[in-house]
C-alpha cells in the first residue's frame, strides 16, 4: 500500500484534539518518521474554539486537498467524537471516486467512511492510527509496518466467533453504531441490500444499545443484510451488563441472519483494521 518516503496526510475531521494532546501527536509524527513515512498535517487538528478545529467546510477542504495532491499516498484521521458528519456536504465525492486513495479513521469517522462508500464505491479503513502511540504500541507498530508497508495481513487477521449460523459473506458496511445512525434519512446512508453490517461501540449502556438496535430494525436494515458482525462494546463489556450485546442482537435481529463477534475490532488499543466496502467471507478478505 505504502512505501518508504511516501507522504501521508493527517487530518481531524471530527472533534478537535485538545492542546494537552500535542505531545502525543508529536510522538505519532516521530513514529511515522521512524517507519520511513513523511506526515503532512492539516492545520485543523487542535481546538480553536471549544470542540471545534475549524468549520466543516474548512476541515473538508483539507481532506479534499489531500485527495487532490498526488504526492499524498494515504490519509489518516486522528480524531473522533461527534462532529464528523458536519463535513459530508462539503466533500468532493466525484473527485474521490475517480482518484481513490486509502483513508483511515474510526468511531465518529464511521460517517465519513460510509458516505465515501455510498457516494463513490471506494473502500476505507476502520482503524485509529493513534494506536501506534497508545498502550500496546509495539505490537501495533509491528502490525502496521507489516501490513501497510510490507503488504502482509497482520492488521486484517481477525478472529470471528459465531453466535448464530456458520458463514457470513458479503461487502461490509457500518462501524460505530451511534455514528452510523447519524446517516439515517440522509443521502449518505449506504445501501444495505445483501451487505454484511458491522457494529461496535465505546460508550452506552444496555438500554442505549437496545435503542440503537431497535432503530436499525425499524428502518428495515436487519431485513436487508446478509450477515451481522459485532466488534467490542467497550463500556457494556467492562461493566458486565446484562443482557449482553450478543443476547440483545439475538432478541432483535431476524433469525435468518448469521451473526459473529470479535474482540479484535473496536475502541481498544489492541484493535485491528476492518475494511469498509470490501467483501469478506467468514471474517476473511475474499
Amino acid at each position: 500500500m505504502l512505501k518508504c518516503r511516501d507522504k501521508i496526510g493527517i487530518v481531524a475531521c471530527s472533534n478537535a484534539l485538545m492542546h494537552t494532546e500535542k505531545n502525543q501527536i508529536i510522538e505519532l509524527e516521530n513514529a511515522f518518521v521512524k517507519l520511513g513515512l513523511i506526515p503532512v498535517f492539516s492545520k485543523y487538528i487542535f481546538e480553536q474554539k471549544f470542540v471545534f478545529n475549524g468549520t466543516g467546510a474548512e476541515r473538508a477542504s483539507v481532506l479534499n486537498d489531500f485527495y487532490n495532491d498526488d504526492s499524498i499516498r494515504a490519509i489518516f484521521d486522528v480524531s473522533g467524537g461527534d462532529i464528523a458528519n458536519e463535513l459530508l456536504d462539503f466533500i468532493d465525492y466525484d473527485f474521490i471516486r475517480k482518484h481513490p486513495k486509502p483513508f483511515f479513521g474510526y468511531s465518529d469517522l464511521t460517517t465519513v467512511i460510509n458516505a465515501i462508500y455510498k457516494k463513490t464505491g471506494n473502500s476505507s479503513f476502520l482503524y485509529q492510527v493513534r494506536c501506534l502511540v497508545w498502550e500496546n504500541r509495539e505490537i501495533q507498530t509491528l502490525n502496521f509496518n507489516n501490513t501497510i508497508l510490507n503488504r502482509q495481513e497482520d492488521l486484517y487477521k481477525i478472529k470471528w466467533n459465531f453466535i448464530r449460523g456458520s458463514k457470513i459473506a458479503g461487502v461490509v458496511v457500518g462501524g460505530n453504531i451511534r455514528c452510523l445512525l447519524k446517516l439515517a434519512g440522509t443521502q449518505y446512508m449506504p445501501d444495505f441490500d445483501d451487505k454484511v453490517l458491522f457494529l461496535e461501540s465505546y460508550g452506552g449502556n444496555v438500554a442505549l444499545m437496545k435503542t440503537y438496535l431497535c432503530q436499525l430494525n425499524q428502518i428495515g436494515i436487519f431485513k436487508k443484510i446478509s450477515g451481522l458482525l459485532l466488534g467490542t462494546f467497550t463500556k457494556m463489556e467492562e461493566n458486565n451488563e446484562r443482557p449482553n450485546i450478543e443476547e440483545l442482537v439475538l432478541s432483535i435481529v431476524d433469525k435468518r441472519i448469521p451473526i459473529a463477534k470479535t474482540q479484535d475490532i473496536g475502541h481498544g488499543n489492541t484493535s485491528k483494521c476492518l475494511i469498509i466496502g470490501k467483501e469478506y467471507v467468514c471474517g476473511l478478505l475474499a
